[in-house]
């Protein structure tokens, strides 16, 4: 899947709130470091895992499925952290019980051709294989403090 920078750009500047599913309170975990990194970014990151739900994680509450995400939070943004065969009743789900939906995100290695069909029809944006910390790094001008060409011209310092 290719996409291109201004497309990246525009979902990551319009986006607030993103519920992660699968969110780890592992720290070694990369759903760990992505939702911190994103909440440290400005992003509200509502954590979904049946496993701890109830429990908080960065200071949200964390949920067992969108489903239990309350009403008046808007959701931007579902960034899947689960295998490829868990993605079509994630975005299911999510079509069923957020209105303020925009986007569909698939972490690297999670691509589900479907599922994202059906998120493009009903008027979602979809990204898959790609992580939203290395794609905000990456656009935002972060990369180069690590020593990475990002391929980003920037007067930025």
């Amino acid at each position: 899947m290719d996409y291109s920078d201004a497309h990246l750009r525009k979902i990551l500047k319009r986006t607030k709130v993103i519920a992660g599913v699968g969110v780890s309170m592992n720290p070694i975990r990369p759903s760990y470091f992505v939702a911190r990194y994103l909440g440290l970014k400005g992003f509200r990151v509502i954590p979904v895992n049946p496993g701890h739900a109830g429990e908080r994680l960065f200071g949200q509450e964390i949920y067992a499925s969108l489903s239990d995400i309350p009403k008046s939070v808007a959701v931007d943004m579902v960034d899947i952290f689960r295998r490829p065969d868990a993605v079509p009743a994630i975005v299911d789900e999510a079509l069923a019980v957020l209105p303020s939906l925009k986007t569909i995100w698939m972490q690297i290695g999670v691509e589900h051709a479907v599922a994202a069909a059906k998120a493009e029809e009903n008027g979602l944006d979809v990204i898959q294989d790609r992580c939203p910390k290395i794609e905000y790094q990456r656009l935002f001008s972060e990369l180069r403090m690590g020593g990475f060409n990002t391929g980003i011209i920037s007067s930025k310092l």
